[in-house]
């Protein structure tokens, strides 16, 4: 080749390097100048400073409805109006950084006191985030659900060590790397399998347990708690050790318990 086409094929090469950059998707906070802040729960990112890193995440710190909370003194109140029609989902396994989480089809919901709510994902935390009567669980589930205005309701499972539990045990099997998402589209996976038999919950006004710990969530923690194995626990520790919020005051809030 001789140095004339050399030189072309250069021209040619940079500028497909140039198209193929100006046609990558980027985020628009990226495209804005932005970057999110970065939180964590150790270290010098740890929940006490949460509300210090951004503005955006003043809640944290400011916030007098935070949670979660340790659920104690429940008042007895209307019995339990709690139903769930959950359908299948291809498994959508994220690994974000700071917890393993399950992005779940369009279609599955819960309603509570006749308000539905669309699941959107799943996630668990250890050790528990809430506790009862001062006590915590091994690890805890977070079903996250949001209704048409937008508002946010959640379901959480405390899981306590005993039996294994078969659908954690194919989310397990399917953990990608840091920052990853593996999509398994021919396996289906449906979160009744997280359900107890017993409907009885406790429910509170509170808020995400990540910044920026937005309030004005619906809390409701099943009193029954499921299963999960020694051996199951450690394998999502080795992901994460800790990912779990300090429990926040609660600020003379009513915990209602639902029979």
């Amino acid at each position: 080749m001789n140095s004339q086409n050399k030189h072309n094929s250069k021209k040619v090469i940079l500028l497909l390097a140039i198209i193929v950059a100006t046609l990558s998707p980027l985020p628009i906070s990226v495209l804005a100048g932005e970057v999110a802040p970065h939180w964590q729960y150790g270290g010098a990112e740890n929940p006490t400073q949460w509300g210090n890193l951004s503005k955006d995440f003043a809640l944290c710190e400011s916030g007098r409805d935070q949670s979660p909370i340790n659920i104690k003194n429940a008042v007895e109140s209307t019995p339990a109006t709690i139903s769930f029609d959950y359908k299948s989902s291809p498994l959508v396994v994220v690994n974000n950084g700071h917890t393993i989480q399950v992005n779940y089809a369009q279609g599955s919901s819960v309603t509570i006191n006749g308000e539905k709510y669309a699941l959107v994902q799943f996630h668990f935390h250890t050790p528990s985030e809430h506790q009862i009567n001062g006590k915590a669980a091994a690890m805890e589930l977070h079903l996250v659900h949001r209704n048409e205005a937008g508002k946010l309701a959640v379901v959480g499972v405390m899981l306590t060590k005993g039996k294994a539990n078969s659908l954690i045990e194919e989310v397990w099997k399917n953990i990608p790397a840091t920052g990853k998402t593996n999509t398994v589209s021919d396996l289906l996976i449906n979160a009744t399998s997280f359900l107890p038999k017993s409907k009885a919950y406790y429910s509170y006004e509170g808020s995400l347990t990540t910044p920026p710990c937005s309030e004005g969530v619906k809390w409701n923690v099943f009193v029954e708690p499921m299963t999960i194995s020694e051996e199951q626990i450690e394998a999502f520790e080795k992901n994460y050790q800790v990912d779990a919020r300090p429990i926040q005051p609660t600020n003379s809030r009513a915990v209602q318990l639902h029979h």
